[in-house]
């Protein structure tokens, strides 16, 4: 690597700092930061990197390498057992539809054969980083919908390693149909597979117990980078693409005693894997596409979120979620992800496969889907949970409420002010709790116990008789506040039904975590499943008040 390189380097990693930071304190995707601050500091922005184009492609490739070596080793058998049937149904067909619609288009756009192949392959592939991320934020992996995506992103990921296996082999049988180089190829292509097996058994067997005998954190960064070292170099010695090995390595590495260790250890520098990865390709983006085919780029754009939204909404469907939620899961994986521009870029080296203005292409549109993921990914969280959780939620709280005789509420706005009368109607008795005397004074007036307190006092909830209650509702409006409440509860009284309505979705699994039974959000349209599950139980207080006002 000469000079020029290590200084676009250096200016890479200073440039993502600054993206990070900015992106945090405003709130905005640290990947989306990433490429548009790649997009303005690269050739076709300010040009503050000076490289020339291939040596901006080796450090976008230094950061492939580091970003799949990072994904390969959060690679889980036990998530493949488990995902199994989910994965298989639902990925097919996300990635069948995209890949055959983006085929059939591509050719009658003029492409040849491979060319269509790879692009339509590397379009169905979503972003495993962005996606998977968000959902672990707001702690929605496992929840129905997102079962279903990550299963969708699983099977892409493994479908990885036989489309790079697929490059060469293509590239191969362009340049010469009758050599035995395609054979022989195919033959190093299946002994990789079998390689990675028996890797895996190998490392897990004998230098695993040896490594963690050993005790040194220090040896096992050393025996992390110099075994993805050595992959890399003999993927590249069998002419494999260099990805693939990284990955391998990985995928190898998973899986055992030390790989949360390893994890701890060389995957803290996650961010900086993403920040070369995402900062190059960001580097390759060329704006005069925009001037010049400003149609096809915002046509391609609309029609493969609009592709991949209808792919992934029916392979969704096909595993048994709603219409809505499937809905909110396509949304989610609508993008062309970094894998799509890892194949993309090994296809472009093997320059029989891709030109580079296709690539250009691919790469614009995959960065203007990813630009827009951020809001799509939210609005798909939206209308997915809030869906799944009014279901979901009403059964939990209606079971809860069922033989409930005691109550707590706390939290006397609107919404509590709500729950107390619905509960009361359905003939549970209830105690309020709220800081704000005006706030229970009506309740006062109408004969219902009321505290004025803080609810994360112990002595206060053990005079409100916490201990005694079957369910207890809390409507305060701070997410923390309602957590320490539910953690304080819980110490005392182990059995009850608790349930918290709170602001954010991203906060709900923290406050299920610290003993809620369940935890919905405002964002999830919590009023509404709270009052629906309570109004469906014991009917409306209105019509009963209304009903015993006629009697008199």
């Amino acid at each position: 690597m000469d000079h020029i390189t290590l200084t676009d380097l250096l200016i890479i990693l200073a440039a993502g700092l600054v993206a990070g930071l900015l992106c945090r304190r405003i709130g905005v995707s640290l990947l989306v930061g990433y490429l548009v601050t790649g997009a303005l500091i690269g050739p076709g922005g300010f040009g503050v990197v000076t490289g020339k184009q291939h040596e901006i492609e080796y450090i976008a490739e230094f950061g492939v390498l580091l970003l799949l070596f990072s994904i390969g080793l959060e690679f889980s058998l036990e998530d493949l057992k488990k995902l199994g049937g989910l994965m298989i149904v639902a990925g097919t067909i996300q990635m069948g539809v995209v890949a055959s619609a983006v085929y059939a288009l591509s050719m009658a756009m003029g492409l040849v054969w491979k060319e269509a192949l790879i692009i339509g392959l590397a379009a169905a592939m979503s972003s495993t980083v962005l996606v998977f991320k968000t959902l672990t934020d707001y702690g929605l992996t496992t929840s129905r919908a997102g079962l279903r995506s990550v299963g969708i992103l699983l099977f892409q990921d493994i479908a990885v390693v036989p489309l790079l296996l697929l490059i060469p082999i293509l590239a191969s049988e362009g340049e010469d149909a009758s050599s035995p180089s395609y054979f022989i190829l195919s033959l190093v292509s299946v002994g990789f597979i079998v390689g990675i097996v028996l890797l895996k058994f190998v490392v897990g067997r004998l230098f695993v117990p040896f490594l963690a005998q050993l005790r040194s954190p220090e040896l096992l960064v050393l025996f992390s980078i110099v075994f993805l070292g050595t992959l890399v170099f003999a993927v590249h010695k069998v002419h494999l693409p260099l990805p693939l090995g990284a990955y391998a390595a990985g995928m190898i590495l998973s899986g055992n005693r030390l790989t949360a260790q390893i994890d701890a250890l060389l995957l803290s520098f996650r961010e900086t894997f993403l920040a070369v990865f995402f900062v190059g390709l960001g580097l390759l983006f060329k704006p005069e596409l925009v001037w010049t085919e400003p149609v096809f780029v915002i046509f391609g754009t609309l029609a493969i979120l609009l592709l991949k939204t209808i792919a992934a909404t029916a392979a969704a469907r096909a595993t048994g979620l709603s219409w809505r939620s499937a809905f909110g899961t396509g949304l989610g994986l609508s993008q062309v992800g970094e894998f799509a521009l890892v194949v993309a870029f090994a296809a472009l080296h093997a320059e029989v496969l891709l030109d580079q203005r296709h690539y250009d292409r691919l790469l614009i549109i995959a960065l203007a889907t990813l630009l827009l993921t951020p809001p799509l990914l939210r609005l798909g969280i939206k209308v997915t949970h809030a869906h799944e959780w009014i279901t979901e939620g009403r059964r939990k709280i209606s079971k809860a409420v069922a033989d409930a005789k005691h109550a707590l509420v706390f939290g006397i706005g609107p919404v509590g002010y709500r729950v107390v009368k619905d509960l009361h109607a359905r003939g549970v008795k209830v105690c309020a709790i709220d800081r704000s005397p005006v706030n229970l004074h009506d309740l006062a007036q109408r004969g219902f116990r009321t505290f004025v307190g803080d609810g994360r006092d112990g002595t206060l909830l053990e005079n409100a008789q916490v201990d005694e209650v079957d369910i207890v509702v809390v409507c305060v409006p701070d997410d923390e506040v309602a957590r320490q409440i539910v953690s304080v509860i819980r110490e005392l009284n182990a059995t009850c039904a608790i349930v918290v309505r709170c602001r954010y979705l991203s906060k709900a699994k923290q406050i299920e975590r610290a003993g809620a039974s369940i935890a919905v959000s405002e964002e999830a349209g919590a009023s509404s499943l709270l009052l629906k599950a309570l109004d469906q139980l014991g009917g409306r207080s209105e019509r009963l008040e209304q009903a015993a006002t006629a009697a008199k």
